[in-house]
């Protein structure tokens, strides 16, 4: 593996493991796997995790320690996101956690979304039925913020392409109009530093750039709770859940705890050990390592004379036209996506430069 600078430390350590040496030893892909915004690499420590889950139900034993893994993992996405964790809710997916939010906002609210984001950020406002979703391109989302804008929903960066939004702009553009805003970092959060505590609700999925299993979902909301409704709440949105297990919640959690929703036990157990993985590189390095990457292929792509969508900044590439030549890289073992015509490749911790000149090469030819 290629790399060539140390994780940073947030604190006293006891060792001085480098960055190389620290992912060597929890990934070993048999391909050269360029495709975390579809789903990311689980670490050798999170499959571990998963066995020993799965053996606790499978003897027998008490299944205290994956609720433990729960409250370890809302802790630390806390930390990740830079919010209290007492404005974490974990939940399932994206798609709730937006049905939520939509179901909180008067009928004829008007909601601002950029052109073709992901369907789990756009569709719970438009099955309401009685709200105005208007769509701009992504480019003009903070200067189409006006007065009787409700919220701003978007994602930090673009599944089918890459492209970063301007979030620093569309906060200030909804501030200065009093809309909320809404931030999907599902295509973000594990790579590219976040401050959740900037925007109104946020939300990520766990199994893509966080490299947890599928089945577990963050949402942050303000200290104040948004003024959201727990509608989807269970037992588990309780104060006190063991207490709350027949006849309705008596009382709910006092925190963003009352928006979870049945957890995904094994998931969150195996997510624990992703996440503390990348605690322990740290954003600020993966984000260097993935841009990096990025970057030395989008300068490949122009000596071969393709020219990508433009996405500065970015861990993912799309390349127009390329589309068509997925099927063919995954058989010579190079994983990309082929989204709208585009190849798309997305870069991460596990990759090396070698990977990225596989498949320039593959390209070439």
């Amino acid at each position: 593996m290629d790399y060539d600078f140390i994780r940073p430390q947030s604190g006293p350590m006891e060792t001085t493991e480098t960055f190389e040496s620290l992912v060597r030893a929890e990934f070993t892909p048999k391909t050269t796997y360029l495709n975390t915004a579809s789903n990311g690499l689980l670490p050798a420590r999170t499959v571990a995790a998963l066995h020993e889950a799965a053996l606790l139900r499978a003897e027998g034993r008490p299944l205290t320690p994956l609720f433990e893994d729960v409250e370890a993992c809302r802790a630390a996405y806390a930390r990740i996101a830079g919010v209290p964790v007492t404005r974490v809710a974990a939940g399932a997916s994206v798609a709730a956690h937006s049905g939520v939010i939509a179901a909180s906002l008067p009928a004829g609210a008007e909601v601002l979304t950029a052109e073709d984001d992901f369907t789990s950020v756009l569709n719970p406002f438009h099955v309401r039925g009685d709200l105005k979703v208007r769509a701009v391109p992504l480019e003009r989302v903070a200067e189409s913020v006006r007065p009787d804008t409700a919220l701003v929903a978007v994602s930090a960066a673009q599944s089918a392409d890459g492209r970063v939004a301007d979030l620093a702009a569309l906060r200030e553009a909804a501030r200065a109009h009093g809309a909320r805003t809404y931030v999907d970092f599902s295509q973000a959060a594990g790579w590219l530093p976040m401050d959740a505590d900037a925007y109104d609700f946020t939300a990520t999925v766990s199994f893509k750039w966080l490299l947890g299993p599928h089945g577990a979902a963050f949402l942050t909301v303000p200290e104040d709770l948004g003024g959201l409704t727990p509608l989807l709440a269970g037992w588990v949105a309780a104060e006190r859940p063991w207490d709350s297990c027949y006849g309705p919640v008596g009382e709910l959690a006092h925190s963003a705890r009352r928006f979870d929703l049945t957890h995904a036990l094994f998931t969150y157990a195996g997510l624990r050990r992703s996440l503390e993985l990348i605690e322990e590189l740290g954003v600020a390095a993966v984000h260097a390592h993935d841009v990096a990457l990025a970057e030395r292929f989008r300068a490949g792509l122009a000596t071969l004379g393709h020219a990508p969508v433009s996405a500065p900044g970015s861990a993912i590439v799309s390349v127009p036209g390329l589309g068509g030549r997925q099927p063919g890289l995954s058989r010579a073992g190079i994983e990309v996506s082929d989204r709208a015509g585009n190849l798309r490749a997305s870069f991460h911790l596990f990759n090396t430069s070698a990977d990225v000149d596989r498949l320039l090469d593959a390209l070439s030819g």
